[in-house]
């Protein structure tokens, strides 16, 4: 051990030295504080980290980015004196511009709206007493948390840190074990069915535009609407001289459209049906997409029961698990009523791809569980399956809506 620490200690002074940095200024590590399994993680690698930084005279620090802890920076004021955290991703995006900034980040949680309310309410139980979250704001006061919270939802920490000079290549010595133990490799078949579905049209590619700003200047973001009437979305933005501004939208008559051609081929093949989208990175976009496919894929329960479900605040956005989960508020004879409903879709519609068989988690339940940069190489690795409710693999149909990447995604399985 004792060779172990001269030896980090010699390479540490060589390595601070190559900086111009004395080793008197107490150089300093800061490590993130995450969410979920990185959290267990940070309990085996840190100690690990501290105990041989010690050695070498370093300092590290750990400072809290994980879901709960930005909510707490957030509503400082809902709080308690000593409840109260300081705003640490504001501080480390500061830091991250800094030539000494030295930040190991760990994965942590793009959050959905569905999880953005299971920390609130788990928060609140533990007597912080942050807001809840208004879906439908109808006064300033809510409008206001929920711009805050807004703040919080999405991958709201990659862009602050990857300001700076972010590093993300793999350390020699794993990327080595890698290729020497690489994943295993499902068998293909050439007469897989397995495919990606996209829209021909009316999609994000299709109708994107882009300019080349000339000089520094101003715009706003205005909608206006088929009968010409026009609503500001955002008063000003500011360019740059050769910043590039791009534009583009969707349709929803033909994505709706896409959803229904898409299901009934599915089901006319035999294969599972797997929607793969990025909710949380684009949080305003693909929420509302993945609520399309819930809204068509349980049309006919949607059709019988819209108004009531609207008025219980059910929001397919969110998935069929909030939706599920709304429905509890009934009476017992209307929530079975439409829990029967909702149930009655499945003998008319394919069979949906899982992420967890033995609960009866559907690839609908949670637009946060279903990444589609994780996803699709799972569906390589799988022979071109995904699990079914039998817990089995099973070829599926990949919805993909948008062609910016879905045909990356086709090219591979072909």
């Amino acid at each position: 051990m004792f060779a172990l620490r001269s030896s980090f200690r010699s390479v540490t002074s060589r390595y601070l030295r190559s900086l111009s940095l004395p080793l008197s200024s107490s150089p300093k590590i800061t490590y993130t504080l995450c969410d979920e399994a990185p959290a267990l993680a940070t309990y085996s690698f840190l100690p690990v980290v501290q105990r041989f930084t010690k050695a070498a005279g370093i300092t590290v620090e750990t400072s809290d980015i994980s879901l709960a802890g930005r909510i707490l920076a957030n509503f400082s004021e809902y709080l308690q004196p000593n409840q109260r955290q300081v705003d640490a991703l504001a501080e480390l995006g500061e830091l991250a511009k800094k030539p000494e900034a030295n930040i190991i980040k760990t994965p942590n949680i793009s959050a959905s709206i569905p999880q953005l309310n299971e920390a609130i309410a788990e928060l609140r139980e533990k007597g912080y007493n942050v807001p809840l979250y208004p879906a439908n704001p109808t006064n300033d006061e809510e409008k206001a948390i929920k711009a805050k919270y807004s703040k919080v939802l999405g991958s709201a920490v990659n862009p602050v840190l990857r300001e700076g000079n972010s590093d993300r290549r793999v350390a020699g010595p794993v990327k080595a074990f890698a290729q020497k133990n690489p994943h295993k490799l499902g068998a293909w078949s050439r007469d897989s069915k397995t495919h990606v579905a996209h829209m021909k049209g009316g999609d994000f590619y299709a109708s994107e535009k882009s300019a080349v700003v000339t000089n520094n200047t101003s715009v706003k973001i205005e909608f206006v609407n088929s009968n010409g009437t026009s609503q500001v979305l955002k008063a000003k933005t500011d360019l740059l001289a050769g910043e590039v501004i791009d534009a583009s939208y969707m349709s929803l008559r033909r994505l709706t459209e896409f959803f229904e051609r898409e299901i009934d081929d599915a089901k006319e093949n035999g294969l599972l049906l797997s929607l793969h989208l990025k909710a949380t990175m684009m949080k305003v976009s693909d929420p509302i997409m993945f609520g399309a496919c819930v809204k068509v894929f349980y049309k006919e329960a949607f059709a019988k029961h819209s108004d009531l479900l609207q008025k219980i605040g059910a929001n397919p956005n969110n998935g069929l698990g909030d939706i599920l989960d709304k429905v509890k508020s009934l009476s017992p004879e209307l929530k079975a009523q439409v829990e029967a409903d909702i149930q009655a879709c499945y003998a008319n519609r394919p069979a949906l791809a899982m992420v967890n068989s033995d609960q009866g988690i559907t690839n609908l339940h949670v637009p946060s569980d279903v990444i589609v940069d994780a996803s699709m190489p799972v569906v390589v690795r799988d022979s071109g399956k995904m699990w079914n409710k039998d817990n089995k693999l099973q070829e599926t149909k990949c919805l993909i809506p948008d062609r910016c990447y879905a045909t990356t995604y086709a090219e591979i399985l072909k």
